[in-house]
């Protein structure tokens, strides 16, 4: 497998489409903030812009190259049987790792359950994001080792946590900042748009990151809202930027200046990473049913690693040696992901109600009770 044949995979051909979805045009509404066209050409923005050296785009490159290599073994691993589900994060690369390159250490990060390029850039493990889709645990990491929450299956709470932390920073009198990380179907859900109001009113310093993939599993977002996505900000009372996000640089750059922007005291920024889903919403979904080819193939010519590799090549900042050697690093990454997901060993059968309660409650205690009754049946029986 090589790295970049992920990128340009193509499901199977399908003749259904939903109504009107062919004449969807990518990229049609709002002009973004680009700094990295598709074709891989370095532009600039009057308002946004970062200086990297060539040993920096190297990396942002390698993040993103490994960010996808990660999730490819993670989707094969469960069409193996080997975990129970995944969220695929192919196509939004350069959104996460843009924008999670932009934190400082202490910054915090609110995450949902696609989150695996931010994950990366905070320093977990990749293969601690995997032990809650085994079955085998709740989430394999320390949220405060490395400023990073547990993901968060339910859709858009942790916009509310998010803000709720910010707002303790802020009494705090830190000066790190909060990012929560959402996609546009969240964004219909009240938990957001209560957090929009508490972290307005109390000006808490947290970046709304809305990773705007265009499909809410089956739902298009012109079916969601009549507006763009980034512009609900300003019902709030807080600024809203689009920026491309396929565009590792331009995420970079937008998501340092709404940091920098709440760490000065003046509050919260949503930032709209327009960019798309290139798979499946989980590995229980088939995108063929409601997605037309046509455009899904008007994305791949935008894949956010492809443009960033044809600029450093023509930049002359990486030679076939660097291409070559990250290569052979994704090969040992995707080998040792799939060794220590089969090496998980199950969790013991009682361990679902330790932790629970710091103190004990005795609903808790009777269901286990009745949980090892039930174990010990199991085991009365191959005795008989």
């Amino acid at each position: 497998m090589t790295v970049e044949s992920t990128a340009a995979r193509k499901p199977r051909r399908s003749s259904k489409r939903t109504a009107g979805a062919g004449a969807r045009k990518a990229g049609a509404d709002p002009e973004l903030v680009q700094l990295l066209t598709p074709e891989g050409e370095r532009v600039e923005h009057p308002d946004y812009d970062v200086d990297l050296s060539p040993e920096e785009l190297r990396g942002l490159y390698r993040d993103m190259v490994l960010t996808r290599r990660f999730d490819a073994e993670a989707t094969a691993l469960q069409r193996q049987g080997e975990l129970g589900l995944w969220a695929s994060l192919l196509g939004q690369e350069a959104a996460q790792i843009g924008s999670g390159r932009a934190l400082r250490d202490d910054d915090y990060v609110f995450p949902t359950y696609r989150e695996h390029g931010v994950a990366w850039c905070r320093g977990v493990d990749p293969t601690n994001l995997l032990g809650m889709f085994r079955g085998v645990n709740h989430g394999g990491w320390d949220p405060n080792s490395n400023n990073f929450h547990l993901y968060t299956i339910v859709i858009g709470s942790q916009t509310l946590h998010a803000t709720g932390y910010a707002m303790g920073v802020a009494k705090d009198g830190a000066d790190s900042a909060v990012v929560a990380y959402f996609g546009d179907g969240a964004s219909s859900q009240g938990d957001v748009a209560e957090a929009f109001t508490f972290s307005a009113v109390y000006n808490a310093p947290v970046v709304f990151f809305c990773q705007n993939n265009q499909w809410a599993i089956s739902e298009p977002t012109e079916k969601q809202m009549r507006v763009p996505l980034y512009q609900r900000a300003q019902g709030f009372g807080f600024p809203g930027v689009r920026v491309d996000g396929n565009d590792v640089l331009a995420c970079l750059a937008v998501t340092k200046a709404a940091l920098e922007r709440a760490r000065r005291g003046e509050g919260p920024t949503l930032v709209e990473a327009f960019t798309y889903r290139m798979g499946a919403h989980t590995t229980s979904d088939d995108p063929t049913k409601y997605r037309a080819d046509e455009e899904r193939e008007a994305w791949e010519a935008k894949d956010p690693i492809l443009r960033l590799r044809t600029y450093l090549e023509n930049a002359g900042h990486a030679d076939a040696a660097f291409f070559e050697e990250l290569e052979s690093e994704s090969e040992t990454l995707g080998k040792r992901v799939r060794e220590a997901v089969r090496a998980m060993p199950d969790p013991e059968p009682m361990a679902i109600f330790d932790n629970i309660y710091a103190d004990g409650h005795a609903l808790v205690d009777e269901e286990r009770a009745q949980f090892a009754a039930y174990q010990a049946s199991f085991a009365d029986g191959e005795g008989n």
